[in-house]
This record gives structure tokens, sequence and C-alpha cells, in this order.
């Protein structure tokens, strides 16, 4: 059975692929044709041009690699990892626990419902760059 599923995968995940951009074009198409010539006084599409659109905006946008929630849970930027890393290395314990209280203190409620924690409340330089050598 397995070697039957390796031997038509060649077949079956390109009509897949196919068939999900087809179904997800002809979405766009409808999405766009009963919508926006209403609101926004634009023309009709057809179907290629709404494959069109829909590539170009996963060109743009990302093709939805996910993450951890959060910019300190590894699903943001790793250069303002990179930085806030540097900039911690450099203060200290005085400067770091002042750091963090103002931070505190600007939370923009983002963590009063829990969906987002606090990095910097457990930030730890030296054991950040222990985990990226092993």
């Amino acid at each position: 059975m397995k070697r039957t599923f390796y031997k038509w995968r060649f077949i079956f995940i390109p009509i897949g692929i196919a068939a999900f951009l087809t179904l997800i074009s002809f979405v766009v198409m409808q999405l766009w044709n009963n919508l926006l010539p209403g609101i926004l006084h634009v023309g009709a599409i057809t179907f290629w041009q709404a494959m069109g659109i829909f590539i170009l905006c996963k060109i743009l946008f990302g093709f939805g690699k996910g993450g951890k929630p959060g910019w300190g849970g590894g699903g943001g930027n790793p250069w303002m990892r990179k930085r806030m890393e540097e900039r911690f290395k450099n203060m200290s314990a005085e400067e770091q626990e002042r750091f963090k209280a103002k931070m505190r203190d600007r939370n923009c409620g983002w963590d009063n419902h829990g969906r987002f924690g606090r990095p910097w409340d457990n930030f730890n330089p030296e054991q950040e760059s222990k985990e990226k050598q092993d």
C-alpha cells in the first residue's frame, strides 16, 4: 500500500494543488464580482484575473508560515530579537529591572486577555544564545 501511494503521489499532488488553486480563484472572483463593484465601483474580473490576484497576494503577503503568538515566542522578527538580546547584554541588573517595569506599564493591553505574554519577563540572553547554538 505504501508503494502505491509513493507511486501515484506525483500525479495526485499536482492535481490536488491545481484543484485547490481553481477553487480559491473561483471564490476570489465571486467575492470580487459580488462585493466590490457595488462598494468601490470597480469592474468585474475574470477567473484568470482572480487567479492572478490570488497569486500576487500570496507573493506579497506570504504563504501563511504561521508561528508562535507574540514577537518573543519565536514567530517574530529575528533582527528585533537579536537587537533586544544585545541591549540586555549591555544593561546592568537594575537597568534591566527598570526596563521591565517600564514595559509592564506600557503593555497596551496585550497581556490582559492572556493571549500574549511579556517575553522580557523571563528574558535570559545567555540561555537564548545556548539554545541557538544547539
